[in-house]
């Protein structure tokens, strides 16, 4: 059986920004209150931290303040993906050099290649570091999702050890545990199927939610893990009008908002990425303000 990098809440980090760089100074601090708040694990430079925006010095400058920030107190997960392998490969050696406990990867992006070619993809990938890789699954980003006989190939992979699926479809998470059972760990990556992932086996979540609300993200997993399903369920069920507002644009829009309206200086969105529409700003506070997030 392959070691579980976590179980619980991870939070899919945002990346402060200020008009000339990342802001690293509000990086370390919002990491030291996730670490507080009793998140699981940091996951930088992913989706939710506009990893697409960043050069890669600032890539690779992000990744190394996690891992000096959490010295070792939770695990440390960079997002090291590209739709070009060889880049894939040098950012994720160079995760592994500074520290960071796994790297996610996302699936190539735009060109669109064959169940053949993600398995080479990841298995160049995979051969070049000795930390262990979370696959991730979002085909409504990348155009490409990872077919269930792709998965059985590549939990063979030693160092491959989990997946971040982001595709919405529980049948598939249903048909992923059967065929792959546990060679390969499951994380939700939808804040509003974080239990019914757990019920079918999963690990945790991946979470943006846990931006803005750390413990309560974590205390949801904590409850299934603790046999108490149905609290759990119903704490799922309770912050649905705050995923729904995380998500009523495309993230990170909404959470990057939401940690301004928490004190954080997350400052500007990277273009393409655009200010929230008024009517969603709205919907986002008065989500927050049910959950006593801000007054």
């Amino acid at each position: 059986m392959k070691k579980t990098i976590f179980k619980g809440a991870g939070v899919a980090i945002i990346t402060p920004f200020t008009e000339d760089g990342v802001n690293f100074e509000e990086l370390s601090r919002i990491i030291e209150d996730q670490i507080k708040g009793g998140t699981d694990a940091i996951v930088i430079t992913g989706t939710s931290g506009e990893s697409a925006t960043m050069t890669d010095e600032e890539h690779r400058a992000a990744i190394k303040c996690a891992v000096d920030t959490v010295k070792g107190r939770i695990p440390v997960i960079a997002g090291t993906g590209s739709n070009e392998t060889s880049y894939a490969i040098e950012l994720s050696k160079y995760a592994e050099s500074v520290g960071a406990d796994a790297v996610l990867v996302v699936t190539p992006y735009y060109n669109k290649c064959t169940q053949k070619g993600l398995i080479a993809h990841y298995k160049a990938i995979a051969e070049s570091i000795n930390i262990p890789i979370v696959l991730y699954d979002v085909p409504s980003r990348t155009g490409v999702g990872i077919q269930i006989p792709t998965y059985v190939e590549l939990a063979k992979i030693p160092n491959i050890v989990a997946v971040k699926e982001a595709n919405g479809d529980l049948s598939k998470i249903l048909r992923l545990r059967a065929a792959c059972g546990d060679s390969l760990d499951v994380y939700s990556g939808n804040d509003d199927q974080i239990v019914p992932i757990l019920s079918l086996g999963g690990k945790g979540v991946i979470s943006v939610l846990s931006n803005v609300a750390p413990k309560e993200t974590h205390d949801m997993c904590q409850l299934y893990f603790d046999g108490k399903a149905e609290e759990a369920g119903k704490m799922q069920i309770a912050y649905a009008d705050l995923i729904d507002a995380l998500f009523c644009e495309v993230n990170p829009i909404p959470v990057k908002v939401a940690m301004r309206k928490l004190g954080y200086a997350a400052g500007p969105l990277r273009m393409p990425l655009s200010e929230m529409e008024p009517e969603h700003e709205k919907q986002l506070e008065t989500a927050l303000r049910n959950h006593g997030l801000i007054k």
